[in-house]
């Protein structure tokens, strides 16, 4: 979900209060901007993320450095950032990392406005109490809490050993500022999740990836454009678990899963001849065959018919258009 513009806000009740937190509650929200983003019909991305992106992005380093979500700028022509006050400079796309998430653009005009400084996101416990804070100041941000630290598995590919939950959820999560109690950054939002709690009553969450992770690949992606990690096998598909059982819910255009002939309905019986019963597990299952290129056997069942197939895996950012610095 994107919200564009000025022209919402979140209800009153949510909103976090100046004195209700041992910071500047405003100069911190100050450090957060408005994120727009324009990318190419052809890139590999359009299809799946769609060509106009939007989003927030935090403000990490007097130079300029916004860090956001990589999602809205994977494959970014063009990126325009929108301070609290209406001011909008342009951006560029410094690099993206697909095994955390974040993503990096530098401002290629100053920012008249406030560095947030970089936390420990581990000390953010359950229950603490955080702010989810978007572009905008208040209005555009939630009081909120710590549910859960947990393992996430995402549809896309994706996983993370120890992602934050938060509630209640922010309706414009994308790059969103998790903000700790001494108004530092503690994570970056990702995406809206549903939880099911008390009986049959579902709820949506924000997904928060934990700052702790960027440091160690800060200055890889400011440099190349990408962490300088080897570069996982990626199938090119979206997978889901439903009951113990792993279903293929769609391939990427042109990427390996389709080209192999997989289909939507498929289900993941087992990889390299074991089986595989969460999505968590069929994805380390296939990144410990190898690097990039590696074949990944897979056995499937297609309305009860089960085959073996053998996917030759890719390196994702391969499918990418390459970060155009300005």
């Amino acid at each position: 979900m994107v919200l564009d513009g000025d022209d919402w806000e979140v209800p009153d009740d949510m909103q976090p209060k100046p004195g209700q937190y041992g910071f500047d509650l405003d100069h911190a929200l100050s450090s957060i901007v408005q994120l727009s983003a324009r990318i190419a019909p052809t890139a590999f991305t359009a299809e799946s993320l769609g060509t106009e992106r939007a989003g927030n992005g935090v403000l990490i380093r007097e130079d300029g450095l916004i860090l956001t979500i990589g999602y809205l700028v994977t494959e970014a022509e063009e990126i325009w950032l929108t301070d609290g006050n209406g001011r909008v400079v342009p951006g560029c796309v410094l690099g993206y990392d697909q095994p955390t998430g974040f993503g990096l653009v530098r401002a290629l005009s100053p920012l008249d406005i406030p560095v947030m400084p970089i936390g420990q996101s581990r000390a953010a416990a359950a229950g603490a109490r955080v702010v989810i804070g978007g572009a905008g100041g208040r209005r555009h941000s939630v009081a909120a809490h710590v549910v859960a630290r947990q393992e996430f598995a995402g549809y896309w590919e994706y996983l993370l050993d120890e992602a934050i939950l938060t509630a209640p959820a922010h309706p414009n999560w994308g790059g969103a500022a998790m903000i700790g109690p001494n108004g530092d950054l503690l994570g970056i939002g990702s995406l809206q999740v549903p939880r099911q709690i008390h009986g049959n009553q579902v709820v949506p969450l924000n997904m928060i990836v934990p700052i702790d992770l960027l440091p160690p690949i800060l200055d890889d992606i400011c440099r190349l454009g990408s962490a300088n990690r080897p570069p996982r096998p990626w199938l090119g598909l979206y997978a889901a678990e439903t009951q113990d059982t792993i279903v293929i819910i769609g391939c990427a255009g042109r990427g390996p899963a389709e080209r192999a002939g997989l289909r939507e309905g498929d289900i993941v019986l087992a990889v390299a001849g074991q089986p595989v019963e969460s999505l968590a597990g069929f994805f380390r299952a296939i990144w410990a065959l190898g690097l990039a290129g590696v074949d990944v056997p897979l056995r499937l069942d297609r309305e009860g018919d089960v085959f073996d197939v053998q996917v030759r895996s890719g390196d994702r950012q391969n499918f990418l258009r390459p970060v155009r610095t300005h």
